[in-house]
Order: structure tokens, then sequence, then C-alpha cells
């Protein structure tokens, strides 16, 4: 596994000349290390998107490579050989601080780093999985973001049931080690039901596993996908919007990443929105701040993404309403 290192910066030189001493003071005077654990292979646009979008993060709060902090993505798939390795890097990097992008990676490292400050993103149940204590006084050595909003589920459902009035049948494929996607699953079945479809239950431990759901999906006409956030299906997204285009199944997907490839309509959290929030948390704590004073972040802001080209190819014409809605629409 290659191990890159991306650095950012102080102030500006500008700055400095105006002569801003409670800004100067806050910045350390030795070099900080950060860690941070990536579920996606290195050249992953996903990836990729959230990595720059944390580096640019610390940007603006004034830190830069070379000169006050290093930063160590760790990139890779979550297996029992990736979690080896990852511990020893760390071990051996000993951070001041590490980050980390899903709540599987969390719980594959938190007991091999100790009492080191570690900053979740993208965790749907913090509590529930006795990541921390409570969302507003986390306690112990951890803090940061969740992706959680219960209430998804339903609105993946119906904007399925808006946008493609023929779907009969949904498959949402989900990675059951998540609390997070079964909370939204439990909220899409009662929409499912409202709604007169049948929506199934597919719980996938990989991509033998996810071809298996589509190819059982195929067997009868009028399906579509519903994906939840998890870098363990996000990694195959192109391999899923493959499948789907040939079944002419619509996806709806919590990940932008999936309208981006093909598919038609994601709805969820911008990750990458929250990995520059973490930046200011890891900010905090290198100038100082404990983790278990700071409370746990929930999701406020939610982005729409449709893209007409795969609704043409589907023959399905978007309502303008969803069109309003929509944060971006892909030609």
């Amino acid at each position: 596994m290659r191990r890159r290192r991306f650095v950012f910066g102080l102030l500006s030189i500008s700055a400095l000349a105006l002569g801003l001493p409670a800004l100067r003071a806050q910045q350390p005077s030795r070099m900080r290390r950060v860690a941070v654990l990536m579920l996606y292979a290195e050249k992953d646009p996903e990836g990729q998107a959230r990595a720059r979008a944390f580096r640019d993060g610390l940007a603006n709060l004034g830190w830069q490579l070379g000169k006050n902090i290093a930063i160590d993505f760790l990139w890779g798939a979550l297996d029992a050989d990736w979690t080896r390795l990852v511990t020893t890097q760390l071990q051996q990097l000993a951070p001041d601080v590490i980050a980390v992008n899903s709540g599987t990676g969390l719980r594959a490292i938190e007991k091999a780093v100790g009492t080191t400050p570690i900053v979740f993103i993208s965790v749907s149940e913090p509590v529930a999985l006795g990541f921390v204590a409570s969302l507003a006084h986390p306690g112990g050595n951890l803090t940061g973001l969740s992706n959680l909003e219960p209430t998804l589920g339903a609105k993946w459902v119906d904007l399925l049931r808006q946008t493609a009035p023929a779907v009969k049948r949904i498959a949402f494929i989900y990675n059951p080690g998540s609390p997070g996607s079964k909370v939204t699953l439990q909220s899409a079945q009662v929409a499912a039901r409202n709604f007169s479809l049948e929506l199934l239950d597919r719980p996938v431990a990989g991509l033998a596993d996810i071809e298996a759901a589509i190819a059982e999906l195929g067997r009868e006409p009028n399906g579509a996908l519903i994906l939840p956030p998890e870098p363990s299906i996000n990694g195959h997204r192109k391999r899923i919007v493959e499948l789907a285009t040939a079944h002419k199944f619509p996806i709806v997907a919590a990940l932008r990443s999936f309208a981006q490839e093909g598919g038609l309509i994601s709805y969820g959290v911008n990750i990458p929105g929250q990995f520059r929030q973490a930046a200011d948390y890891v900010d905090r704590i290198l100038k100082g701040e404990k983790p278990a004073d700071m409370p746990v972040q929930q999701p406020t802001k939610f982005e729409m993404i449709v893209n007409l080209k795969s609704a043409k190819a589907l023959d399905i014409v978007v309502p303008a309403t969803i069109l309003a809605r929509a944060d971006e629409v892909m030609e």
C-alpha cells in the first residue's frame, strides 16, 4: 500500500505582517502529524474528493506541509490484512490526531491506538455503537460527525415513486454491519408499504452479493435500487451502475458519486463537506481542546443531484418539482 503525505500552510505573510498575536499564539511551534484512514483505493475519485476537502479545510485554518503539519492518508479496502497493516502504520507514525471516515474503520483501529484523539467522519450511530457517551458530551478521546438522518430511507423511496412511477420492486442494498443503514432501511420499508411497493431487504458482504442481488431483481421487470452511504458499496459503484444500466434499473443513492457515474438521483449528506468540517475539529484538538468536550455534529444540510442523461436512457421524464428541488442537474 502506498502512503501519500500532504501538508498545509500556516498564516499568510500578509496576515502575519498585520500582527495578529492571538492567532500566532494558537499556532504550535513543532511539527504536528495527522493520519487519515480512507476506505477507498487511492485512485478512487470519491476518496480523492474527500481528501481534497480535508486538505483545503486545514489550509484555510493555517496549516502547511513542512512547516507545521504532516498528513498521512492511509488508503485501502477494509479487510483483515488492511487492518493489521494500518494499525502497525499508526503505531509507527504516532500521529497527534487520527481521522477515520466510517464506523467500521473506527472499530477496526480504536483499541490499537490507545488514547490518541480521534475525529470520526460519517459515523451513523456513534452512541449506539459505544464510541461516545452522548452526542453533547462524548467523553473519552473520540468525537466527530454523524451522517445519520433516519428519514432518508423514506425520502429515497419517495424520490423513486415520483420520478419512476413504473417501479414496483426496490432492492435496498446495504452493509449489515452498519447500524445507520439498518435505520434508513426501516424508514424505507415503512414508506414502501405506504406506497404499495415491494422493498427487498438485501444485506451484502461484497461484490458477489451485490451482483447476486441485482441479478435476482432483474428476474422481473420494473425494478430499482436504493444504495445508502457505505464505502464498501460505493467502492463498487462503477460495476453497480453498469449492471443497473443493463437491466434499466433507476438508482437512487445517498452519495453524489453514484449520480456522477450514471445513477438517476443522489440525495444525502455531502461527505466531502463533512471532511472539511472534520478539519476544523482536528485544528481545535491540535490547539489544545479535548475531544471529550467537543459535541458530535449531526447533519443539517442535504444535497440532491439529478442525472438527466441517465433519466433519458431509462425513458424517464423527471418531474419539474424534482428538478426545482435539485442542487445540481447533470445534463
